[in-house]
């Protein structure tokens, strides 16, 4: 009997139960529905990660007196270093050979204003003129602000859209004024929209002059952080070596003492951020897998029976001249059936359950070739380790007995 014989005999024997075939495919729908949200979302969340930590670049790395944060102890720590100045960013600036450029800023909350119409807690962003040079801003109208408004500390605003959408609706924003904690700014540029992520609105942000932020909020409350852009790719350890040297020797920090400040690149913010996801992602897998799992006993159990039930039907074939190797096929082929049936629900449903969630908070989810192989791996894993003993069993009966069974 050929193998195209064997699995269509396979699936008539799953459409006559046609009613048991469905009960046992839910086992199997439930698990990898569970596992391929997971997946989905993980995939999704860490490609969102790295889409905004991209906008870093590859030869870019902050320099910050907080960094990664993971303790209260850290916390504490870290609150007792210095705070840079705008003195370490010119000596940075002036003393790192392999420096493209060297950007520093500082960010408050605050409120800002046109008319009668107000936004709470707005991020107020201040750096230098140079930031647009290493940070990915795209402009969709205007400009940032220049090196001379900067040394001027004009009061002059590039905004995000969501300024725009509530303070200025329908109107040109350029040339228009807002208030920012009383005092009058006008908007030069306005960002093009970066949506949200993880529900937060990366739009409603306005970025002013350093110089202008420190006169407004004063430099202890600004805690400047540097953003520095290596010259090469390849040379950005390097760079890091030279920044750390005149931080320290500016710092005070003795040969045998650890940095009193943090280096963050895009690489080690995206393996911390894997750091702490990982033990959350196979406990979540875990957990759900149990489901897979039930569903893989519900196959053998009806698989069981349905041997059983068909033990005269196998006598009959063996008779005639049916080799085992075609009956174990069969009965195999019959759970693969309901567990790939399963897995392709299972995955479809579990891909439409993240894209829904994701759309919740803001977190784009598209179907990814690893979510899908993964729900047919499993699936097809399930199907085969809990199919194989009554596959074996059904082919290893006697066909005498088997032609005698009641």
């Amino acid at each position: 009997m050929s193998v195209f014989e064997t699995i269509r005999i396979a699936f008539s024997a799953v459409w006559v139960n046609r009613l048991r075939s469905v009960l046992t495919l839910l086992g199997v729908i439930i698990g990898v529905t569970s596992v391929i949200t997971i997946i989905s979302a993980i995939e999704a969340l860490m490609a969102g990660f790295e889409e905004q930590i991209s906008a870093l670049g590859p030869a870019t790395f902050i320099v910050t007196k907080f960094g990664i944060i993971t303790s209260d102890e850290e916390f504490f720590k870290a609150l007792k270093r210095k705070d840079f100045t705008m003195e370490d960013v010119r000596a940075v600036a002036a003393g790192c050979q392999d420096c493209e450029e060297v950007a520093a800023s500082a960010d408050r909350r605050a409120k800002i204003k046109r008319g009668n119409k107000g936004l709470r807690r707005v991020l107020v962003e201040g750096s230098t003129a140079n930031m647009i040079d290493i940070v990915d801003y795209k402009i969709a109208e205007g400009r940032s602000f220049t090196q001379s408004e900067y040394e001027r500390r004009n009061q002059v605003a590039f905004v995000g859209p969501t300024i725009v959408e509530e303070l200025l609706p329908g109107l040109d924003p350029i040339g228009k004024t807002i208030k920012i904690n009383g005092r009058s700014f006008t908007i030069i540029g306005v960002a093009k929209s970066r949506g949200s992520f993880l529900g937060d609105n990366q739009d409603n942000f306005v970025t002013i002059p350093l110089s202008t932020h420190i006169k407004m909020f004063g430099s202890r409350r600004s805690d400047l952080s540097l953003i520095i852009k290596s010259s090469t790719v390849e040379g950005i350890y390097d760079t890091e070596d030279q920044v750390r040297a005149i931080l320290r020797a500016r710092r005070g920090v003795l040969y045998n003492d650890d940095d009193d400040f943090s280096i963050l690149t895009a690489e080690n913010i995206l393996a911390f951020i894997n750091n702490i996801t990982r033990a959350a992602r196979i406990a979540l897998i875990g957990i759900s897998s149990i489901a897979l799992v039930v569903g893989g006993i519900v196959i053998m159990n009806i698989m069981m029976v349905s041997v059983t039930e068909r033990t005269r039907e196998i006598g009959i074939r063996k008779s005639i001249g049916a080799r085992r190797k075609s009956i174990l096929l069969q009965f195999l082929f019959e759970a693969l059936i309901l567990s790939m049936g399963g897995g392709i629900i299972g995955t479809a449903l579990g891909i439409g359950i993240a894209a829904f969630l994701g759309s919740q908070i803001s977190l784009p989810v598209a179907p990814t070739v690893f979510a899908v192989t993964a729900g047919l791996s499993i699936s097809t894993g399930v199907g085969v380790f809990f199919g194989m003993y009554p596959a074996v069993k059904a082919s290893k009966l006697d066909p005498i007995d088997a032609l005698r069974f009641e």
